[in-house]
């Protein structure tokens, strides 16, 4: 399995909290440890470091306790980005910020049309892009992303609210492979998962209830919340090296290592 360094955006949890409910899994009645959350953030970060990756940050604004989601904040593919746009007002501030952050970082930043909330719902396995849709991500920005990227765009379209963004539901292991939850998808959807990727790593619903589809992959280390243990053990059948961290305090608002992480290509 080939591996590449590669170059990572996060945002530090600062503002973290769970103020309003957008997704299955957010209940503002229950506490919340922002301390915690900054520990467990930062040995995400630390094992990336470790992994030999980059990791770059971008400044978090008071305000917006979903900012460390980081991988909302656009999509970033051959050195152009396309920027986000939010479904939900709560987060709708965001997107400037990140799109300021793509400017500065000499990035061609494209704007959508449609609702589309960055890496969240779209994945790049080698030359395609999956594109999820059916809670946030319009199905018209898919069309959108073709235009910018020029790469194929394969649509799928999720049923279960709890698996409200594509990676949450599904995990890019390297450019041939993938692991998914099927339930997630509609019968089509799955359909073609099955066509696209007949020899993917099946999820069992256990281990997606744990974000543990929610991971970053570089073609060799998988970085999965050290609940899934029932996928980091297939993941290793499979050759792949798991490393579990605890990002238990994030998925009180229904994010695990993915969501923190956006891949700058």
């Amino acid at each position: 399995m080939d591996v590449t360094s590669r170059r990572y955006l996060m945002c530090r949890p600062t503002y973290f909290a769970v103020d309003y409910a957008i997704n299955a899994w957010m209940d503002p009645t229950a506490p919340v440890d922002t301390e915690l959350a900054i520990a467990q953030w930062e040995n995400l970060r630390r094992t990336y470091l470790d992994l030999g990756h980059t990791v770059e940050t971008i400044e978090p604004v008071p305000g917006l306790p979903d900012m460390v989601f980081a991988a909302n904040g656009a999509t970033v593919v051959d050195g152009k980005a396309m920027a986000v746009q939010f479904r939900d007002p709560e987060r709708a501030d965001e997107a400037p910020a990140y799109r300021t952050w793509l400017e500065r970082a000499g990035f061609e930043v494209h704007d959508p049309k449609h609702v589309n909330e960055g890496e969240g719902d779209v994945l790049v396995v080698g030359d395609l892009m999956l594109a999820g849709t059916g809670f946030r991500t319009a199905h018209a920005a898919h069309a959108e992303l073709q235009e910018v990227f020029g790469r194929p765009v394969v649509t799928l379209q999720l049923v279960d609210p709890r698996f409200y963004h594509l990676d949450t539901a599904l995990c890019v292991l390297d450019d041939r492979t993938v692991a998914y939850l099927p339930e997630a998808f509609s019968p089509g959807s799955r359909a073609v998962l099955r066509r696209l990727f007949p020899d993917a790593v099946l999820a069992t619903l256990a281990d997606a209830e744990v974000f543990g589809l929610n991971s970053v992959s570089d073609g060799r280390h998988v970085v999965l919340p050290v609940q899934a243990t029932g996928l980091a053990s297939a993941l290793r059948e499979r050759g792949y090296a798991t490393i579990g961290v605890d990002l238990s305090e994030l998925r009180k608002a229904g994010g695990g290592p993915k969501c923190c992480t956006l891949t700058v290509r």
